[in-house]
Formats: structure tokens, sequence, C-alpha cells
């Protein structure tokens, strides 16, 4: 006894595009759900018929691993991958693209699968398994499309030789996967290792220590090492290259700005005031990091800095902190909850970026954020209607200082309305323009 799931999206591309797009390095990893993120214990051969995937993922509380087999392989046509272990008694994934008359494709996934212990199994799991099949298929699809249609945009450009800095950060890995499943090459740079470099058309630069956490002394001097530092000897190393890539996006952030209460700031508007504590701090740090990245002009480089915002995904970042006191139905606004909040989703993060490497042009600070900020009054509420969760424990600002200290002032407490106006003015189109939408994607709501 078992069950089959089918789900069929239109692709924008043909069917052996679509076929190169999920045999290339990183498909796996653009597909798993930051809702439901696995995590990868073995890969081996690409999509050929033998290869294994082995894989760890949370059914409940506690870990469970999945090992998959590729049983079949048609290039441009489909492949099979079968559970060799796992939760289901049985579990075929079939995944086909379907040329169309018209030169692009169908993307379709079937998945015969079987739930353990039989009738009693499928009575109390069938509803739930298949809820979340369609979940799970509606991010992946949306995100294939999401993909292809960007890469799309740039079909006769030249592919791209990228070096990352912090490719295995939240931002670093995205962008590594959705550049690599684009046909580009990416190279990781490891830190004290700067050999990736050579050769590059691109550099872009997104290491540092996490910002979200209490900034003890120790602390805060690898927030500086990690930006400001780290940056100079980067700067260092692309002066001793004998081939210099052509371009760097440099990371930093809208901390640059300081706490600038409800006025609007862009590109054009000044830093915040520097300052040993706080958001002065911080705003401190964003410019010596960007005074450092933007000395590679000198070396004939084209450097944009940018300026990211709160990054939302499930996976992490300052969204994965709030979705355990918020699911909980103890979430609600932080301080005032008039502070405001520049939002971007992953994607488009990752969006942003890709646009600049390919239409270059831009130097100096780029906005990396959405167009529609928010106050964080408003973000409790979204965040809450999202999830079905009721928003009324607000958090008073002696509270978050007492936890978090000077970090809690600087980034929870502080706010800034910043918009993207260069992206806007170079037509960037945002896939998740508004909170709601972003935190719909990423939560799979």
């Amino acid at each position: 006894m078992g069950e089959t799931f089918v789900k069929r999206t239109p692709m924008p591309v043909s069917a052996a595009e679509l076929f190169a797009w999920h045999e290339r390095p990183g498909a796996f990893e653009r597909l798993n759900p930051p809702f439901a993120p696995v995590k990868v214990l073995e890969r081996s051969n690409g999509l050929q018929v033998g290869a294994r995937t082995a894989i760890e993922l949370k059914l409940g509380p506690l870990p469970t691993r999945w090992v998959a087999e590729h049983t079949a392989c048609q290039p441009g046509v489909m492949f099979r991958d079968e559970q060799r272990e796992g939760p289901f008694s049985k579990w075929v994934h079939t995944h086909r693209m379907l040329a169309q008359p018209d030169g692009t494709s169908v993307l379709e996934d079937e998945v015969e699968y079987a739930l353990p212990l039989g009738a009693l199994g499928q009575l109390f799991g069938g509803g739930t398994a298949r809820a979340a099949l369609e979940r799970m298929f509606a991010y992946r699809h949306a995100l294939t499309r999401h993909d292809l249609t960007r890469h799309l945009s740039y079909a006769g450009a030249p592919r791209l030789t990228v070096a990352i800095t912090g490719a295995t950060g939240l931002i670093g890995t995205a962008l590594s996967g959705f550049l690599s499943t684009g046909g580009h090459r990416v190279r990781a740079v490891k830190r004290g290792d700067f050999s990736a470099l050579e050769g590059a058309d691109a550099v872009v630069h997104l290491a540092g220590a996490n910002v979200g956490q209490r900034w003890a002394a120790p602390h805060r001097r690898a927030l500086v090492t990690s930006r400001v530092d780290y940056t100079r000897a980067l700067v260092q190393a692309l002066e001793r290259l004998s081939q210099r890539p052509r371009q760097l996006l440099s990371g930093s952030a809208i901390g640059v700005y300081g706490d600038r209460g409800d006025e609007a700031v862009t590109e054009s508007s000044s830093p915040g005031e520097r300052g040993e504590r706080g958001a002065a701090f911080l705003a401190g740090l964003c410019a010596d990091w960007e005074a450092e990245g933007l000395e590679a002009r000198a070396l004939g480089l084209e450097v944009a800095c940018l300026r990211t915002g709160v990054v939302l995904t499930a996976n992490g970042g300052a969204l994965g902190k709030l979705l355990t006191p918020f699911r909980a139905g103890v979430g609600g606004p932080s301080g005032s909850g008039r502070q405001w909040l520049s939002h971007v989703s992953l994607e488009d993060t990752v969006g942003a970026i890709h646009s600049l490497l390919m239409r270059r042009g831009v130097q100096g600070p780029v906005n990396v954020v959405g167009p529609s900020p928010v106050t964080n009054a408003q973000l409790a509420g979204t965040l809450g209607r999202v999830l079905s969760r009721p928003t009324f424990a607000a958090q008073p600002a002696f509270v978050l200082e007492a936890m978090f200290g000077e970090m809690a002032g600087a980034t929870i407490l502080a706010g800034q309305k910043v918009l993207p106006a260069v992206l806007q003015a170079r037509g960037f189109r945002f896939l998740f323009p508004d909170l709601e939408s972003s935190l719909r994607f990423t939560l799979g709501r």
C-alpha cells in the first residue's frame, strides 16, 4: 500500500538546461528548504546511477539518517533516486524534465511513497506526510523557477569565476549554490590562503564574525579583526596577484548609518556618528571596514560596498533567533517597537549580488535591503500572523540589555529606515518586496 505525489511547474528554459541546473554542484543545497534544513553527510557521483546521498534530518526532536541511491538517469530527460535507509517504507522519487513545443520545459516531481506500519501509519500520518510534501515541493519548484529566470536574464553573458570569502556563511552558502547551478565557477577563499583570488573575474567578500551575540571584549576585537584587518589583508593579497579580478563586492552593513530614528536614508546619506559603544561603535566599525575595501580601487578594481540589511531566512540569522519564542506564542515587539527594521530576503540578497556581478559599473555603497522597511512592532505582528501565533509578549529594553549588553542597543533597539536607491535605479526586481512575502517563502507558509 502506498501513495503517489506529483508536482508539475512550467520552467522558462529548455529541458536540457533544466537538467543541467540539477546536475551542477550546489543544486541539492539550493533545493534544501530553510524551514526543514538537512545536514549532508555524504555525496558521490552527481546524478549518475549508483550515486548516493546521505543526509541527517529531524523528525520531531530526534535526528534521522536518510540514504538515497540514484537508480536511473537519462541526461536531459530524467533521473530517479530511491530510499535505501530512512523513515519511509518506500520512497521512489522521479525527477522529469518535460520538453515543450516552445522550447521551454515542465519540471515534474513524482514521489511514490509508503509510511511505516502500513495502514496504521497511513491513518495517523498520511495527512501530515502529504502536507509536508506539498510544502516542500512548492518551495523547491518556486526557487528553481526564480533561479532559472534570473540566470536567463544574462544568458548571453560569459560565465564568471567568482572567489568568495565567507563562502560557508549564511549568504555565502546560498550565493555559492546559486552561482554554480547557473554555470559560474565558484572558489571558496579560505582564511589565510588567498590563492583562490588568482585569475578570478570577481571577488565577493562576505567574511566576518557574527554580530548577533554579546559583545564581550574578546568578541569586540574579533569583530574588528574579522572585518577591518581581514579586508586589509585581502586587498594586500590582491596587490600581489599577477592576474587581478576586475571587481570587488566588499561586505558591509546598514549599521554604518547608526541609529537614525525615523529618517529615511539612502546611499547618499552620511554615515552615523562614531563612538565607543552601541550603534556608534557599529557605525565606526562598518565605516572602517568599507574604507579598507575601497583601497582596492587604487589597484584598478571596481569596488562596491554591500550595505546589507537584516537578511531573512528561517535557517539562521535574526529570524532564526526569533522563531523559537514566536512559535511558542511568547513573541512580541522589542523595546518601544517603533525602531525601523530594513529587511531583505536571502534570495533577494543573492539576486542583488548576482546583478552587480553581471552588470558591472557600480562603485561605492549599495544598500542591499528590500524596498519596504517596517517597524519592529510591524515585524512582530506580521511574523505572528504568518505563524498563526499571538504577539503580546513585548520585550522591554532593559531586559534585552541585561541579556545581550550593548549589542542589544546597537542592533535590536537601534533602527535604520534604509532604502535601496541604487538597486532600484538599476531596475533590480525584488522577488519578495515586502515583509510578509519574504516570511511566507522562507517559512513555507
